[in-house]
């Protein structure tokens, strides 16, 4: 018996102790599992980046210029004796083009220089070249100062302004050991040939210019070509805008065969489209053209082709032209699906019309009909035929 209850107390033993070790195990796989979710959790929370209500610019790798950037290096990391420190390029697009007559008023030591107005002195050591289709280029100049310059100067002569200007940074060094040329989206003013035609020069030197005088007319190239570029950033972007506001057209059209605009409205959507093709094809500051100074000047001409080629103008024109053919073509679909439905429109008003004067005709001249149809027939039935 009392081996017996020995070996009950011992069998009894075992399933608690293994009992005891079966919860012991779940509640360190549990705690384990609670630590390594806290764990983890914490570790999200230390790799997440809460979201920032500071608007982000748009990064300069978008850039033409900026996707090139890796050339100028070699003249970054090795500077010399004879060069100067890097100082920015800044170009500002603000309106859809400026009166320049204004600006005379406005800027006592500025001249007129080829296609752009000529501010030789602004600022700390800059200068500003403005030019007529809504765009200026500031040389030595931080952006501060160039929105400065743009707000207290352009304002009064600015015609559609844009929603928000379009900026292109570059930067430039001063070295009259090197030639003059652009690497990457660095500007080197060095040494230029003598002008084929010195009429092309300025016709009155400024006293004191905050930069050489014999780069003057290469900076002047290289404003034009960032000029056309930056102006036709705000077109694209106007352009983008339009399209995103017709973009629902061809849907609604698919769905319920009707393009959701009226006559009007759409005549209008074609004017806006006729006006950013004659911006950008027919204005005299156009993007295609080669402005008429270059043909005398080829070391000008090559300026402001490698600029233009680095900041892509060309296609990007092309692009532009596509987008307004293939937007053109829709709307003159949608234009001759409305012609269509009010002619529908004007045949159905005719055959109403025709009707109500049938209708009108058979109530007037009803009884003088059917006596002209059946009248004549009843008599001659009524008419006795002559006996032979």
């Amino acid at each position: 018996m009392n081996n017996f209850c020995r070996e009950l107390r011992t069998a009894s033993f075992r399933t608690n102790l293994r009992s005891y070790s079966n919860h012991t195990s779940l509640a360190s796989a549990a705690a384990h599992r609670n630590r390594w979710f806290l764990y983890t959790r914490a570790f999200s929370a230390s790799v997440d980046v809460e979201p920032s209500d500071t608007p982000k610019h748009k990064p300069k790798a978008s850039t033409p210029l900026r996707r090139s950037a890796s050339a100028s290096i070699p003249i970054r990391s090795n500077p010399t004796p004879t060069r100067s420190s890097i100082k920015p390029v800044i170009t500002l697009a603000t309106a859809e083009r400026y009166l320049l007559s204004r600006l005379r008023s406005r800027l006592p030591g500025a001249q007129t220089l080829h296609d752009s107005w000529w501010v030789p002195q602004w600022g700390d050591g800059g200068e500003i070249f403005v030019f007529s289709n809504g765009s200026f280029v500031c040389w030595g100049l931080g952006e501060g100062e160039a929105r400065r310059f743009a707000r207290e100067i352009l304002a009064p002569s600015e015609v559609g302004r844009l929603k928000d200007p379009e900026t292109e940074e570059l930067e430039f060094v001063t070295d009259p050991t090197e030639k003059t040329r652009i690497q990457g989206d660095l500007i080197i003013l060095g040494r230029v040939a003598p002008l084929e035609y010195p009429e092309n020069a300025p016709t009155v030197p400024p006293v004191s210019p905050a930069l050489p005088a014999d780069t003057l007319l290469a900076r002047y190239t290289f404003s034009q070509a960032l000029s056309r570029s930056t102006a036709l950033s705000g077109l694209e972007e106007s352009l983008e805008d339009y399209l995103s506001s017709v973009a629902l057209l061809p849907h609604s059209l698919e769905k319920t065969g009707k393009p959701g605009l009226s006559r009007e409205a759409l005549i209008k959507k074609l004017g806006a489209l006729m006006k950013f093709r004659q911006g950008l094809n027919l204005n005299r500051e156009n993007f295609s053209d080669t402005p008429d100074l270059y043909w005398a000047e080829p070391e000008l001409e090559g300026f402001f082709k490698s600029m233009t080629a680095a900041l892509e103008v060309k296609a990007r024109t092309n692009a532009v032209n596509e987008k307004i053919t293939y937007a053109t073509e829709v709307q003159s679909t949608l234009r001759q699906l409305l012609t269509e439905s009010s002619t529908h429109r004007m045949e159905l008003v005719i055959i109403a019309l025709i009707a109500v004067e049938v209708v009108i005709a058979l109530i007037r001249d009803g009884p003088e009909l059917w006596q002209m149809v059946f009248g004549s027939s009843h008599v001659e039935d009524q008419i006795p035929a002559p006996h032979s």
